[in-house]
């Protein structure tokens, strides 16, 4: 009689082993992705389509130089740009900060421009 038991360790361990690795994978992808920033362009566009929405544009603008964020206890990078439409006759600008890891607009001024 022949005794096969090493290999059949040999084909659990290397079961065990690829399917380990596979999930290490995805998992550090999923997490390398969550901490990574968007681009300038896509912060831009995703405040733009916002805009459209209510009206159109003149123009836009943004600062591809992440700036550093802190509120209170709270530390992160952002994006200023802005947004300029004609309202009432008039040419107004948007100003923005928004959040370089979510896009998420944390402050807005507007102004008439005169």
């Amino acid at each position: 009689m022949h005794d096969h038991r090493p290999l059949h360790y040999f084909k659990n361990g290397l079961t065990v082993g690829l399917g380990l690795g596979f999930a290490g994978g995805m998992f550090s992808t999923i997490w390398l992705k969550n901490k990574q920033n968007l681009h300038a362009d896509d912060v831009l566009e995703s405040v733009k389509s916002a805009f459209v929405k209510e009206g159109p544009i003149e123009g836009s603008w943004i600062n591809f130089e992440k700036q550093p964020l802190r509120k209170f206890a709270i530390t992160s990078q952002g994006y200023t740009g802005g947004i300029t439409r004609t309202e009432d006759g008039q040419l107004v600008t948007y100003e923005f900060l928004a959040d370089a890891r979510t896009g998420t607009v944390l402050d807005i001024q507007r102004s008439i421009v005169e």
